[in-house]
């Protein structure tokens, strides 16, 4: 005997069974008469004994035969139950999603978005996962992720949302002190903080919006961290410059706290983006997270953005 149980033999004879009939059983499940006279053959011989006797005129089940009919019956009802289940949850958002974004990014825009996407599906819920590390969604079993990149070719689907700008920051102090960098040539005599995950990896690569001229800047400096937030403090008090993007320095700069240095030289184009991976029909859960994100974020979200 193999492992699984014969699942269509079973729900074939429990319709027969509930029929009293081959054929009315065949009329019920769309099938022909000898392929519904095949499964219950089929069973019969694969648990060794007779589970109805029929003749031309009479049909009747053995006593393993009743007993098989009542929890083959009992298995198809909950099979159904399931699979209607499921069928309802691909309609109607319901369940559980599971969302991964940046941190900063998520800490100020994402999470601030869920109440309402939550009060307009209150049987859906969010497990909402902050980290700059680049989640594998599949491996991990996330539904969805924001993520801020220049996105390689690969295996999720994914909607661009909005450019995210990058520029060189420090305080005005700093400046004051150190002088203001213009060409990546400058930034060897400047103290540079580091972000753990730049696309780029350790390095800066700068181009030069006029000419195309290329130069990569490898920044030595007192702090490196793993969240661009963790730099803003000590840009603040002076400590050195950063690559930072313009939905954490806007606020800073239009308040005066730090200023945008060499702005003619452009860091590589990243933008805002919504994955999923790819495949078949997704839960109506996800799809309906996924567009009020979409929405949400491809309108301005903070002063400058096209």
């Amino acid at each position: 005997m193999s492992k699984l149980p014969d699942l269509e033999a079973l729900a074939i004879f429990a319709k027969v069974a509930e029929t009293q009939s081959f054929s009315g059983a065949a009329d019920a499940l769309a099938l022909s008469k000898a392929t519904v006279s095949k499964a219950v053959s089929r069973l019969e011989q694969r648990l060794g004994t007779t589970l109805l006797h029929r003749t031309s005129r009479r049909f009747s089940l053995t006593d393993s035969g009743r007993s098989l009919a009542a929890r083959a019956a009992q298995m198809v009802a909950e099979a159904e139950a399931a699979e209607g289940e499921a069928l309802d949850q691909a309609v109607t958002p319901r369940g559980l999603v599971r969302l991964a974004a940046p941190m900063s990014f998520g800490m100020a825009y994402v999470a601030p978005a869920l109440p309402e996407f939550l009060a307009r599906h209150p049987d859906v819920s969010v497990d909402l996962h902050l980290s700059d590390a680049t989640v594998d969604l599949v491996g991990e079993g996330f539904d969805c992720a924001l993520r801020i990149a220049s996105l390689p070719d690969s295996s999720m689907t994914a909607r661009r949302l909005r450019p995210v700008q990058r520029h060189l920051v420090a305080s005005p102090g700093y400046l004051e002190q150190r002088g203001r960098p213009t060409h990546p040539d400058d930034l060897a005599r400047h103290a540079c903080l580091g972000y753990a995950y730049l696309p780029s990896g350790e390095a800066w690569r700068l181009v030069h919006e006029e000419s195309g001229q290329e130069a990569v800047v490898r920044p030595v400096g007192p702090l490196r961290a793993n969240n661009a937030d963790a730099l803003t403090a000590a840009l603040c008090a002076g400590l050195g410059l950063a690559v930072q993007p313009d939905f954490i320095y806007w606020r800073d700069v239009a308040e005066g706290r730090l200023e945008t240095v060499m702005t003619d030289w452009a860091l590589p184009p990243i933008s805002l983006h919504l994955v999923a991976p790819g495949g078949g029909p997704r839960p109506a859960r996800v799809t309906a997270l996924m567009d009020y994100l979409a929405k949400r974020f491809s309108t301005p979200l903070w002063p400058g953005q096209g």
